[in-house]
């Protein structure tokens, strides 16, 4: 990779975090250094005590650098981050911006189109995975964009932030499609644990039995599903939640939204949102996606809040 090139991240939520983290530790091995912002700066505090540069804001960060990777909670997010770039003195010609969150297809290609015509390249790079699965830089990259930049910016992914990269070619709507797309396995995956582990308790099983033989048949990642729901973590006593469940209802309505315009049915998706939807209502916005496991909890006659997780 072009070592000249300098590096720049915005977006520092439970996933950004520990994705800049690794890719710092990937530049300053090299002799180099990650350039970062976020709405609230403070959040980058162990960035900068490793040597990461801190800027006032995404158009700082594209003075400075020649490839951005984003990481926001929502399109509205992003498209204000490209619109202030774009309506800067910044000279975006040669740089390229990478995004690696989610959102839906059409916010990717209007993104794509505004960014090519200032003479940037663009590549959506919405990522598979939890919080904890960044933190151990095995996430999965769907890319698709310019290729070039996807080739030579693939030793700073592959190895550092994740474990592979799936190539969805030039057109930028095809990776966020897919993980559009992808994304309502992981909604429903939470539904049906959820769904599995309230009749556990309800019929005497026990959810800790029930989750050894989830973990021991489905694998890690819907154990880890599980556990998200038997520890507590969907309504953690502190801190702040893995995966919002505002976030996990962003990317379920969009792929509801696909769905709809395709006449696709999607009846378990929508179920889930509804009780994703309900959680939020009750237990307010520091909730994990899993908080629906709280609605169906109460549906059955069991309290929203479990024992490990907060009580209010």
């Amino acid at each position: 990779m072009e070592q000249s090139r300098k590096i720049g991240w915005y977006g520092l939520g439970s996933m950004g975090l520990f994705m800049a983290i690794n890719l710092h530790n990937k530049l300053k091995a090299e002799g180099s250094y990650l350039t970062y912002s976020n709405r609230t700066l403070s959040k980058g505090e162990v960035l900068s005590q490793e040597g990461a540069k801190p800027k006032n804001g995404i158009t700082e960060v594209a003075r400075e650098c020649d490839d951005i990777f984003l990481m926001v909670s929502t399109d509205a997010v992003l498209k204000g981050l490209i619109s202030e770039m774009l309506e800067s003195d910044v000279d975006l010609k040669g740089k390229t911006v990478l995004d690696c969150s989610t959102t839906h297809p059409d916010t990717a290609a209007e993104v794509a189109g505004l960014l090519q015509a200032a003479g940037a390249s663009f590549v959506a790079s919405p990522v598979f995975g939890a919080n904890t699965v960044a933190q151990a830089g095995r996430l999965l990259f769907a890319m698709a964009g310019n290729q070039e930049a996807i080739q030579r910016l693939e030793p700073l992914i592959v190895g550092v932030m994740g474990r592979k990269i799936v190539n969805m070619g030039e057109n930028a709507r095809d990776s966020v499609l897919l993980k559009v797309t992808g994304n309502v396995l992981l909604v429903v995956f939470l539904e049906a644990i959820a769904e599995t582990q309230v009749l556990a308790e309800k019929n005497g099983l026990g959810t800790k039995v029930m989750e050894e033989v989830i973990f021991e048949n489905f694998g890690p990642v819907l154990g880890g599903y599980s556990r998200r729901m038997t520890s507590g973590s969907y309504a953690p006593k502190e801190g702040n939640a893995g995966f919002s469940v505002a976030n996990t209802i962003k990317d379920a309505k969009h792929a509801l939204r696909l769905a709809q315009d395709l006449d696709v049915r999607m009846p378990a998706l929508d179920l889930a949102t509804n009780n994703m939807l309900s959680a939020k209502a009750y237990g307010g916005e520091n909730l994990d996606g899993a908080a629906l496991y709280g609605v169906l909890r109460s549906q059955s006659g069991l309290p929203f809040w479990s024992n490990e997780s907060r009580q209010q």
